[in-house]
């Protein structure tokens, strides 16, 4: 909390994306007991995987184990995770009239189980170390809901996104909303920062995010409470980085894609930013797994202001004992 406060440390924080997930023989010993929504839904085995994994990589902050998408389900969209395909949704907006059906939320009663591991973690967690909670951007919710899954050219959400401003508009703003009460309540819950993913912005051109979705993400960290700390994370596109950074969030989190060194500059050394080594860093050998660490904290320029984090989240092929190596190095080399 202090890094992102760009007060000086005593060795540079690290925690990492899914540190919680299938390359974790612990998670799997869980995981294969229940579904997936199962998992994110039954609090106690929340709260289990989300403090195993912070123990066990002896990280600098927990996550929230949960996921982007359960909140469309209140929102009026059926969710179901299908083998080997991942994540599918089903009632999709398709038409301009389907954003009239799509339900805002008021209250969060649907959500509980997400609050109730929050405050399972926060009891058990070790009180030096936050609990970070996060919930998906406005565009990267509507394109799910919109595609019915991932996709390659997001061709139905680019579609409606300039067919009509207003609809547009309308849509993101019930995302904007619904988010921040979201957001709002994983804070009063017992959660000491919030992480924003914006994963599949870096598919747009500057012109279009700066028109269509940074007003909306802005619009979100802005509805925030007035000192919460924030970490705004975008990935794919480098070019959206200073437009990113304008939408707000104390936090700037960059991929690996990004230049940190002429980054950190461009922002200022009065905002922090979290990153960035390419999580297939984690597959090369120690030595050269160490050179990379090295190079991230050297691009850092030992300035306070760096959370150390991968560019993006841990994949299920990764030997954990190079991951916990990877916060050795960041602790023993971030000393110096």
């Amino acid at each position: 909390m202090r890094a992102t406060r760009c007060e000086a440390v005593d060795t540079t924080p690290v925690w990492i994306m899914r540190q919680a997930g299938r390359y974790l023989p612990e998670y799997r010993a869980v995981r294969n007991t229940v579904t997936f929504l199962e998992l994110c839904k039954t609090p106690e085995l929340a709260a289990k995987v989300t403090l195993d994994a912070q123990r066990i990589l002896g990280v600098d902050a927990a996550i929230l184990f949960a996921d982007l998408l359960p909140i469309l389900e209140p929102m009026g969209f059926g969710l179901e995770y299908l083998k080997g395909e991942g994540p599918v949704i089903h009632q999709t907006i398709r038409e301009a009239e389907d954003v009239d059906r799509v339900v805002e939320l008021e209250e969060l009663g649907s959500l509980q189980f997400v609050f109730d591991a929050v405050k399972l973690i926060r009891r058990d967690l070790p009180a030096n170390i936050p609990l970070l909670g996060f919930a998906g951007a406005p565009f990267t919710l509507a394109s799910y809901a919109i595609e019915g899954g991932g996709s390659k050219n997001y061709i139905r959400t680019k579609t409606l996104m300039y067919s009509d401003d207003g609809v547009w508009n309308a849509l993101m703003s019930k995302f904007v909303r619904s988010l921040s009460r979201y957001l709002v309540a994983q804070l009063e819950a017992g959660c000491q920062a919030v992480q924003i993913f914006d994963s599949w912005a870096g598919c747009l051109s500057p012109s279009d995010y700066a028109r269509y979705v940074q007003p909306h993400t802005k619009a979100l960290i802005d509805s925030l409470p007035e000192g919460a700390t924030v970490v705004n994370f975008l990935t794919g596109n480098p070019a959206l980085v200073p437009l990113q950074a304008a939408a707000g969030g104390r936090v700037v989190g960059l991929d690996w894609r990004v230049d940190l060194r002429s980054t950190r500059e461009a922002l200022g050394f009065d905002r922090a930013v979290q990153g960035n080594l390419d999580p297939i860093s984690i597959f090369a050998p120690l030595p050269v797994l160490r050179e990379r660490v090295a190079d991230v904290l050297d691009a850092a320029g030992g300035r306070p202001g760096h959370v150390f984090n991968l560019g993006h989240g841990v994949t299920p092929e990764m030997d954990p004992d190079h991951v916990k190596a990877l916060v050795e190095m960041v602790h023993e080399l971030g000393s110096r």
